[in-house]
């Protein structure tokens, strides 16, 4: 059997640590909203999620660099990373008295993902980008939907 080509230990480079910390510190910063909400999946469960789609997409590109791009379709990620959230995310969403919940949560867990797979490729505008986004989605918007449900939800007397 032939085997591709060991990468040594020692070859590790700040491109590398930059790629998997990044995706690493992004991924804890995306849980930290459902974290501190209450909500299942928080901080380690985002950040294993982003980390682990970050260390999936590096060691794609580099397989497929050293094999020569041949018997290789880099598009498996996307299609495992898929595959997987799909089912985490379907343990997450309950139906309970009318009311669906977690679907937030399990939503961005696939950002997350995302978000993982982007900076195991290096695409920093896309990780900037969606790390943006995702804080003004979860955060911000969550605020101010908090605010705007509230007085609906006083009883009136």
């Amino acid at each position: 059997m032939e085997l591709n080509a060991p990468i040594l230990i020692h070859w590790i480079d700040l491109d590398l640590l930059s790629r998997l910390g990044a995706a690493a510190v992004l991924g804890l910063l995306l849980g930290l909203d459902r974290e501190l909400r209450g909500h299942e999946a928080g901080l380690r469960t985002h950040g294993l999620i982003c980390f682990s789609a970050a260390a999936m997409t590096v060691s794609m590109i580099a397989l497929y660099s050293q094999i020569g791009g041949e018997r290789a379709d880099v598009l498996r990620i996307f299609e495992a990373t898929g595959a997987f959230i799909g089912i985490i995310g379907a343990g997450l969403i309950v139906f309970s008295k009318g009311e669906v919940k977690n679907l937030t949560t399990a939503a961005h867990l696939w950002l997350a993902a995302v978000i993982g797979i982007a900076c195991g490729a290096a695409q920093w505008p896309l990780v900037l980008i969606g790390g943006f986004v995702s804080v003004v989605m979860l955060t911000l918007l969550g605020i101010v939907e908090a605010r705007w449900k509230r007085p609906a939800d006083k009883p009136r007397r």
